[in-house]
């Protein structure tokens, strides 16, 4: 017996309000691993504030963020 098979006649056992129920979830489940809304671009997000970070600029505020955090930790 396949999966779809054992679903439906579970399902069919089921009172009328409990199907309804088992339709919502799926439906949940359909919208869950359906398609993602691609991620934007943080280039075209700042298009239009002229704002330009270099890799230095990157480099530089990642020093001054963790050149205080300490090397050696012990436990």
């Amino acid at each position: 017996m396949t999966i779809e098979q054992q679903v439906l006649e579970k399902l069919r056992e089921l009172p009328p309000e409990k199907q309804k129920e088992v339709l919502d979830f799926v439906d949940f489940l359909k919208q869950k691993n359906g398609t993602k809304k691609p991620l934007r671009s943080l280039l075209g997000l700042w298009a239009d504030l002229n704002v330009h970070i270099t890799e230095e600029d990157i480099a530089e505020a990642r020093r001054e963020m963790w050149g205080n955090f300490p090397r050696d930790i012990e436990l």
